[in-house]
């Protein structure tokens, strides 16, 4: 692994763009990520959040720049994709049996399978009853726990999770937040559809919409838990169902196109998940805590 200035920036995405078949899947984006930045990644489907992590693992091609710990992913992707723990969205095809595939990721990334092991069972994954059997043989819940317990076995400087939950049950879900939460000390970044299930592994959110960035909150800042914030929520078209969900937070409008309300910190990541579910109606949101000017 290598050794950080702990000020210095971990990710540097400039002016990025991305286009598959005509169709813009970034749009000029521009992110920086910090060391121990721990970001929800939240939007709809086709918000652009795999396609950014993939120009991050040097997958893709792309207009505009995107280094890692001052590294191009593509030009020196072996020296990035070691020190990197991912885990995508859909599992590849692999048709390395369970074993072998353990064992070569054990050697490439310079760890033990017993780490590898010892957390596949903690996500309820005995590797011994299926290390014959091929890995695109295995069960969804199989390979997602696998993917995660190669992912965390291992050394590295940023875990990358794309919609980790997926094909997990509650009680695996409840053992990989548990294992997050215990390596706080890492940079993440959490691609999900559900910012209150991740609300409290992150200090940071940044939501996706048509590929740019919508919001970019840190949530570890001096409003603490205890402050109030005020907070404007500007919506592209009226819809009922948006309606009654923010005047369940007690907003109000007099247009029915920007809502007004305050919301206390402890709250803070639970509202800005209930925003989430409204990603493409929602046009800004402006938090500022209570009393300031």
């Amino acid at each position: 692994m290598g050794c950080f200035d702990m000020t210095k920036t971990l990710i540097d995405v400039k002016d990025v763009t991305k286009v598959f078949k005509k169709q813009k899947t970034l749009d000029n984006l521009s992110l920086t990520i910090e060391l121990g930045d721990r970001i929800a990644l939240v939007g709809s489907n086709g918000a652009g959040k795999t396609t950014i992590i993939r120009c991050l693992l040097g997958e893709y091609t792309f207009d505009g720049e995107v280094l890692f710990d001052g590294m191009d992913p593509r030009k020196n992707r072996e020296d990035v994709l070691g020190r990197i723990g991912f885990v995508p969205q859909i599992p590849p095809p692999l048709r390395m049996p369970v074993h072998d595939l353990v064992n070569y990721v054990a050697k490439a990334c310079g760890t033990d399978t017993t780490q590898i092991s010892e957390i596949a069972t903690r996500m309820g994954l005995d590797i011994f009853e299926i290390e014959k059997k091929p890995f695109m043989k295995l069960s969804g819940g199989q390979k997602q726990k696998l993917l995660i317990a190669m992912a965390l076995g291992r050394p590295c400087d940023l875990l990358v999770f794309d919609e980790p939950t997926a094909n997990l049950d509650p009680a695996a879900r409840q053992v990989l937040f548990d294992l997050l939460a215990e390596r706080s000390d890492k940079s993440m970044i959490i691609s999900s559809h559900r910012l209150e299930e991740v609300a409290a592994l992150v200090n940071r959110v940044v939501e996706m919409d048509r590929g740019r960035i919508v919001l970019n909150d840190h949530v570890e800042d001096a409003v603490g838990t205890a402050g109030r914030l005020q907070c404007r929520v500007v919506i592209s078209k009226y819809v009922e169902a948006f309606e009654k969900t923010i005047t369940e937070w007690n907003f109000t409008s007099q247009d029915k196109m920007e809502w007004v309300g305050e919301v206390g910190g402890p709250d803070r990541l639970r509202f800005l998940g209930t925003l989430s579910r409204y990603v493409g109606l929602v046009k800004a949101v402006h938090m500022d805590e209570a009393g300031k000017a």
